[in-house]
């Protein structure tokens, strides 16, 4: 008999004045993660520079079992913030305790930072060359002391492959979500973040700051129309009618939209069918034809356009992955941070 298949090694490391609130998040979202016969995805631990208490930057500090001989055994590691980074934040440069907890991680193993943990990643090296963002507050100061690295001071986050990073807090659970998704599929991720009670898909490529988080009382917002969207994504939308169901204007209504959620109406719209899309992929045998008409792209050439750009392989790719899996699999590393663009019809 086939013995089971081990669940994937998420392991989180616990850096002195670390904010509680970011170290829970890979515990929360991966941990939430199960195949389709229930079991755990992943497999969540966590470690220090030492075994022992860990101070946060909160009134209490964390009890953690493990020392960093623990990152060796990693198929993932995590780095979460932290607000006393000390020479790593200052100067750009590890400390040696650090350094030799860092050299624990084997090659190929899958890194992570979450916030201000991008400043552990750039001063091991680690994203030398590659893209990255950082909370925006901090992104010039990143840039200033890490010139080789590309940041990206605008996104929720960026996805390099093996080496992937989110901005401040809430970025951290859209980070791990995209994770989720890229390693076993859009319906996985979506029941981990119903379960969570979070959105479950916001873009890579989102902007960090939003222009109005909050809308201003008796000020119209965007709301109803996207909700008359994801009923619609199947049919041809046109700004006109979006617009028309807030009574704005086009102008109005696209200013309005990209203020309240980062993209652009099209953007947006492109996002929600692709990953429509991905569920037709993974839960049935539609023909790619009737994909491409159920999810609102029309043609199969116009679905693998829009899927191949959004996550680096083909619809077909795509299906064979996670069918074959079960409706669980690993996605083949795309080529950046998960953008779709384009306008709406």
């Amino acid at each position: 008999m086939e013995s089971e298949k081990k669940a994937h090694r998420v392991v989180v490391l616990a850096l002195t004045g670390l904010l509680p609130f970011e170290l829970g998040i890979p515990h929360r979202i991966f941990g939430r993660a199960k195949g389709p016969d229930g079991q755990p995805l992943y497999e969540i631990l966590t470690c220090g520079l030492a075994p022992g208490p860990v101070r946060t930057d909160a009134d209490f500090a964390i009890h953690v079992e493990h020392g960093p001989e623990l990152l060796a055994t990693a198929d993932t590691v995590v780095v979460p913030a932290s607000y006393e980074l000390g020479p790593v934040h200052e100067e750009g440069r590890l400390t040696d305790e650090l350094a030799a907890a860092l050299a624990h991680i084997r090659p190929g193993t899958r890194l992570v930072s979450i916030c201000t943990g991008g400043y552990v990643l750039a001063a091991a090296g680690f994203l030398d060359g590659r893209p990255a963002t950082t909370h925006w507050a901090s992104a010039e100061h990143f840039q200033r002391l890490f010139p080789a690295v590309r940041v990206d001071p605008h996104v929720l986050y960026t996805d390099d492959g093996d080496v992937l990073t989110s901005a401040g807090v809430a970025a951290g659970v859209d980070l791990c979500l995209h994770i989720v998704r890229r390693d076993h599929g859009a319906a996985v991720a979506n029941e981990v973040a119903r379960r969570t009670v979070v959105p479950p898909h916001r873009e890579g490529g989102q902007a960090q700051f939003i222009a109005r988080p909050m809308p201003e009382p008796q000020l119209a917002t965007t709301t109803a129309a996207r909700a008359w969207v994801l009923d619609r994504l199947h049919e041809p939308l046109r700004l006109t009618d979006l617009a028309r169901q807030e009574s704005m204007s086009v102008r109005t209504f696209t200013r309005r939209f990209r203020e309240e959620s980062g993209v652009s109406p099209g953007q947006w719209i492109v996002g929600r069918r692709v990953e429509r899309a991905r569920q037709l992929l993974e839960q049935t045998e539609l023909p790619m034809e009737q994909v491409a008409r159920d999810s609102g792209f029309g043609t199969a050439q116009s679905l693998r356009k829009h899927v191949q750009a959004a996550l680096g392989v083909s619809p077909t790719a795509y299906r064979r992955t996670f069918r074959a899996a079960g409706g669980t699999g690993t996605l083949p590393v795309p080529d950046g941070p998960s953008v779709a663009a384009g306008p709406a019809h």
